[in-house]
């Protein structure tokens, strides 16, 4: 069967409803200050609808390994088989609720995502952390290079683009561990766009003129890149990452899991290849999807991006969710 054939057995709209439940279950818990009630509610939620889906889906990119997650754990089965069908293997990376804190605090760019593609096409990443670069679509083959300079990548991205590197806007993680990569920005001039959590849609914003972002630097969490590389591959761009490992037990879970060159730097067709489907429903307001709304008379309103790769479509869903829905 082929990757096309692969994944039309699993409808695009299908992915939109997998990651609308998830946004639904974990809106309900904005502001509420508890991180961990808002991802076992969204958990829980994708979990239901993907165990809904005709396929052999196999979770590689989830919410850790299976004795550190009772539910969506790297490695787990989901979907059913129909007596008599013969089903499609499929491979999945999901984060039910990329950002648990902006939700826990009521802030911006929750999100809710999933990402599938043949089996094989995902990077089997640990769960460790990962330093990413990242821009849109449209710029020359070798653009950014992780192995090199910020200001020599910010300079070759100018000049792609014909203007000067202070007219250069980078998306960088607000984190203490990017002190460094932020001085050397300011000091040519680009303007560095901070956010609190939330690189998944970080990375995508490259993609989108309206955010006016134009690169993505930083490090965070691999599974989280391995979902950025799969919204990528849909719409065009470049990416690449490196992992980071802070002791050896986080070497020892990527030997479990194959990962033989530690210094390897992967790029968007190591991360994600092939036909790909992404979904990312939105849970709190972001530049990039509205959030979860909810509206007299029991009705939830959500903002859902799909997007797939064969085709090259990006579909945008507002759904209107009532009572028993």
């Amino acid at each position: 069967m082929s990757a096309s054939n692969t994944l039309d057995r699993v409808l695009v709209l299908e992915m939109v409803r997998v990651t609308e439940a998830a946004a639904i279950a974990a809106s309900k818990w904005i502001g509420r200050g508890d991180n961990d009630a808002a991802d076992a509610a969204a958990v829980e939620a994708m979990r239901e609808a993907l165990n809904k889906l005709p396929m052999q889906g196999t979770v590689v990119i989830g919410e850790g390994e299976r004795d550190e997650a009772p539910m969506l754990y790297i490695g787990e089965k989901v979907g059913y088989c129909p007596e008599g069908q013969d089903v499609p293997a499929i491979d999945i990376a999901l984060d039910p609720l990329e950002g648990t804190t902006i939700t826990a605090k009521a802030g911006p760019n929750a999100l809710a995502v999933l990402a599938i593609a043949e089996k094989g096409g995902l990077l089997n990443a640990p769960d460790v952390y990962m330093e990413k670069i990242a821009i849109g679509p449209g710029y020359p083959d070798g653009t950014i290079d992780l192995a090199d300079s910020v200001t020599n990548n910010v300079a070759r991205l100018a000049a792609a683009k014909g203007v000067e590197p202070s007219d250069i806007t980078a998306c960088v993680l607000d984190r203490s561990r990017h002190a460094a990569i932020i001085e050397e920005l300011r000091a040519i001039g680009c303007s560095v766009r901070l956010i609190p959590d939330g690189d998944v849609a970080g990375v995508i914003a490259t993609t989108d003129p309206d955010t006016q972002i134009d690169i993505y630097i930083g490090t965070g969490g691999a599974p989280e890149g391995v979902l950025a590389a799969a919204a990528l591959r849909c719409v065009g761009g470049q990416i690449q990452g490196r992992l980071v490992f802070r002791n050896e037990d986080e070497k020892a879970r990527a030997a479990r899991w194959g990962i033989e060159d530690l210094d390897r730097i992967y790029t968007l067709d190591d991360m994600a290849k092939g036909d790909c489907i992404f979904a990312a429903s939105g849970v709190t307001d972001g530049s990039l999807l509205d959030g979860v709304k909810r509206k007299s008379g029991g009705c939830v309103t959500t903002h859902t991006i799909v997007m797939r790769a064969s085709s090259g479509t990006v579909r945008w869903v507002r759904g209107e969710h009532h009572c028993g829905d």
